[in-house]
C-alpha cells in the first residue's frame, strides 16, 4: 500500500507493508498523514469493516507505525462504508473454531488486539475516532480508547461478546467503566444491545453527535486543532490520567510530578511563556 504523509503543507509517499493474504485491489486499512494528522481508515465496506487476520496485521502495523511518527501530532480511527466496524470477522472465527484458520481466537487477542488498543491508548498523542456507523464488539472497544469519540446520528454501539458467550476484549474491561461507570459498564457488557448515538452522548460513550455529512467537517476541525497544539502536553496528559485511574494518590502526584518536569523543559512551552508576556497566541510545534 502506498500512503500519503504531508507535513504543514508537505507530502510525500511511503510504503506501508501488506500481507499475502490481501486479495483486494484496495488494501484492508488505508493511512493518510497530512499536517500532521494521520488518519487510519478501516477499507472493507462490503464486509462492514470486519477484522480479519489481514485488517488486523495491517491496523496493529499502522497503529505502531504512526504512534512512533513524531510528524504524526493527531491520529484519528474511521471506517469506510456504512460501518466504523463490527469487531471480529465471524466467517473468519468459525473458520478457526473448526481448526481451519491460521490464528484461532486466544491468539489473535495477544497478536492483535491487544497492541492494537495498547497503542492506541497510551500513544503520547491525541486520538479521535470517527464514528461513521455501527461500532460492535472489538470495533466499539477500540472507539472506546480514544480520546474523543465524534459519533454520526445514525450509528451506536454494541459490545457484542457476551450475545455469542464470550467475554470482553480490546480493552473494553478497561476502557467501558471508566467512560460509563462500572454499574453500566456490567449492564452494557452483560446484555448487548445497540446504543443510539444520542443515549451515547447521555451516557459519555460520544463526545459529539454529528450529522454523516457534518463528520468530516467537524473531525477535521478538531484534528486540526489537536495537531496544532502542544503535543507533548496533550500526551503527557492523557498518559497522566490514565496512571491516575489506576494509583493512588501520592504515586499519581510523582507521576504528575515527572510530567510536569518533561513539559517545562519543552520548546513548546518556552514558546507559550514568551506569547503570554506579549500577549500574543503562542504557535506550537509539538516539541
Amino acid at each position: 500500500m502506498t500512503c500519503v504523509i504531508g507535513t504543514t503543507g508537505r507530502k510525500h509517499t511511503m510504503s506501508v507493508r501488506q500481507t499475502a493474504a490481501m486479495t483486494t485491489s484496495q488494501p484492508p486499512v488505508l493511512l493518510n498523514v497530512e499536517d500532521g494528522v494521520a488518519t487510519i481508515t478501516l477499507n472493507r465496506p462490503e464486509a462492514m469493516n470486519g477484522l480479519d487476520v489481514a485488517t488486523k496485521d495491517l491496523l496493529r502495523d499502522t497503529v505502531h507505525r504512526v504512534a512512533g511518527d513524531p510528524e504524526v501530532r493527531c491520529v484519528v480511527l474511521t471506517g469506510s462504508g456504512r460501518a466504523f466496524c463490527v469487531g471480529q470477522d465471524l466467517k473468519e472465527h468459525l473458520a478457526g473454531l473448526k481448526g481451519e484458520a491460521d490464528v484461532p481466537l486466544s491468539d489473535t487477542v495477544e497478536q492483535h488486539y491487544n497492541p492494537i488498543v495498547l497503542a492506541l491508548a497510551t500513544m503520547p498523542k491525541p486520538v479521535v475516532a470517527a464514528v461513521n456507523g455501527v461500532a460492535a464488539g472489538a470495533g466499539a472497544s477500540l472507539a472506546f480508547a480514544a480520546d474523543f469519540r465524534v459519533v454520526v446520528d445514525s450509528a451506536g454501539f454494541n459490545t457484542s461478546f457476551a450475545g455469542v458467550a464470550l467475554s470482553c476484549d480490546t480493552g473494553s474491561s478497561w476502557t467501558l467503566p471508566r467512560l460509563v461507570g462500572r454499574a453500566k459498564a456490567m449492564e452494557l457488557l452483560y446484555f448487548p444491545r445497540t446504543v443510539s448515538a444520542q443515549e451515547a452522548l447521555e451516557l459519555g460513550l460520544a463526545t459529539q453527535v454529528v450529522t454523516a455529512e457534518e463528520l468530516p467537517q467537524v473531525v477535521g476541525e478538531l484534528a486540526a486543532r489537536l495537531a496544532s497544539g502542544p503535543t507533548v502536553a496533550f500526551g503527557s496528559i492523557r498518559q497522566a490520567v490514565a496512571y491516575a485511574a489506576a494509583h493512588p494518590l501520592e504515586e499519581s502526584l510523582a507521576f504528575e510530578a515527572d510530567k510536569m518536569a518533561l513539559t517545562g523543559g519543552t520548546e513548546d512551552h518556552l514558546a507559550a511563556v514568551d506569547a503570554f508576556m506579549a500577549k500574543e497566541q503562542p504557535v506550537f510545534h509539538g516539541r
